[in-house]
């Protein structure tokens, strides 16, 4: 009877263990929320994809001009940042983002409008790409905002995490078919079918109400300050977010160098590029679902192994020549980057006073919205002057040379 008991106990534990992770979702207003952003996110990565290879086909190929669409959205997310923040905290949520969700799908529509007429041209995806960056910065922290509005304190934490990895999980989706809408019918579709994915949104925010209001709401960039000054006084903390940071900036997105080593190395059609992100995806998915595995683990020694993993998986796919051996070594990569990037999060949350652990979220906010962008334009200079496989072995050797170091030197994280 006890190993009866035994053998029943694991699948309870593993329904346990499921339940925790997604609990905030048992809150109606934040599912419809969620599952709204989710939709939306699975068309932001259709237009990424065909956005990334229509200006590689107008620019006859130029990864330069791809990193200089990142830069123009990074930079103007970070004239924009203070200003949205500052927005977010003074008028109702809700409706600030119906209004942010229906600009950008009309946005989406422009281009798919634009494309399809044939007038698109790089400066006005430029101008696009700035708006966009624009309407997100007001858009980001009115949707952190409205979720502490719709989730009790006791859950927040683990809702923001759900929304924090709602973009990973429609990578896994959105690019591969973006590649079949763009076999199909061409790069204006993946445009149009943006537009109508901010619906689900939109709808959402019509019958959502804001049961749990939030009214001490500080600007975007105080808690960032605060954050810092707290993660600085920490032995640990610096030298995980700068292996991460390194892994973010140095590394190019996929956006910059999937579409590149695509259409100039391994030469494959849209629906196999789209194959591509989504390798990308799934090892990101893998990577969590292992992480959550690995609960009694130091977060340190796997952070490292991320990095790491994450660096000889990127040299390797330098080196690919062959459609089968990208995937495996996309699929690493995400694998890397889940763990890195999930071991950085949970080692901020554990190490920092508990008054502190919503505002460090916002120093992860950072680095991904403005700091990863900011590198791929160096990067796309690089791929246009050697050549995409020569720039991601650089960036594979300095990220590689980097984590060693820090492993090597800073032996306190492995303890971690």
């Amino acid at each position: 009877m006890k190993i009866k008991a035994g053998l029943c106990s694991e699948p309870a534990r593993q329904r346990s263990v499921i339940l925790r992770i997604f609990r905030s979702l048992k809150y109606r207003d934040f599912r419809l929320f969620w599952g709204g952003l989710l939709i939306s996110a699975i068309g932001t990565w259709m237009q990424i994809v065909g956005l990334s290879l229509l200006v590689l086909k107008i620019t006859h190929g130029s990864a330069f001009a791809l990193g200089t669409v990142a830069l123009t959205q990074a930079l103007s997310f970070f004239l924009f940042a203070l200003l949205g923040g500052s927005v977010a905290d003074r008028v109702d949520k809700r409706r600030l983002l119906l209004l942010t969700q229906s600009t950008s799908a009309l946005l989406a529509g422009l281009l798919g409008v634009l494309t399809y007429a044939g007038l698109i041209g790089l400066s006005t995806i430029l101008v696009i790409s700035f708006l966009n960056g624009a309407i997100l910065s007001i858009d980001q922290p009115a949707r952190g905002a409205l979720i502490a509005e719709l989730v009790p304190t006791q859950d927040l934490l683990n809702a923001l995490s759900l929304q924090a990895n709602l973009f990973t999980a429609a990578s896994a989706f959105g690019p591969a078919l973006a590649g079949i809408s763009l076999s199909l019918l061409g790069y204006s579709a993946n445009f149009f079918f943006n537009a109508a994915s901010f619906i689900a949104v939109l709808v959402a925010l019509y019958v959502i109400r804001s049961p749990h209001p939030v009214m001490d709401v500080q600007p975007t960039w105080k808690p960032i300050r605060e954050s810092l000054n707290t993660v600085r006084r920490e032995p640990v903390l610096p030298w995980v977010l700068s292996t991460y940071g390194v892994l973010l900036c140095v590394v190019p997105s996929p956006a910059l160098m999937l579409p590149v080593f695509a259409v100039t190395v391994l030469r494959v059609n849209p629906e196999r590029m789209g194959l591509l992100f989504s390798s990308i995806g799934m090892g990101s998915i893998v990577g969590a679902l292992l992480m959550a595995s690995f609960s009694n683990a130091r977060k340190g020694q796997l952070h490292l192994f991320g990095v790491l993993l994450g660096a000889g998986a990127l040299a390797a796919f330098a080196l690919s020549r062959h459609l089968q051996s990208s995937i495996a070594a996309l699929l690493a990569l995400g694998i890397g980057q889940s763990f890195a990037a999930t071991t950085a999060i949970t080692l901020l949350q554990s190490r920092v006073p508990g008054a502190m652990r919503g505002r460090v979220m916002s120093l992860n906010t950072l680095l991904i919205m403005g700091l990863r962008p900011l590198g791929d334009f160096p990067l796309g200079a690089l791929m246009s002057a050697v050549g995409a496989p020569t720039t991601l072995l650089l960036s594979a050797l300095f990220v590689g040379a980097y984590g060693s170091a820090v492993s090597l030197f800073r032996p306190s994280i492995r303890s971690a």
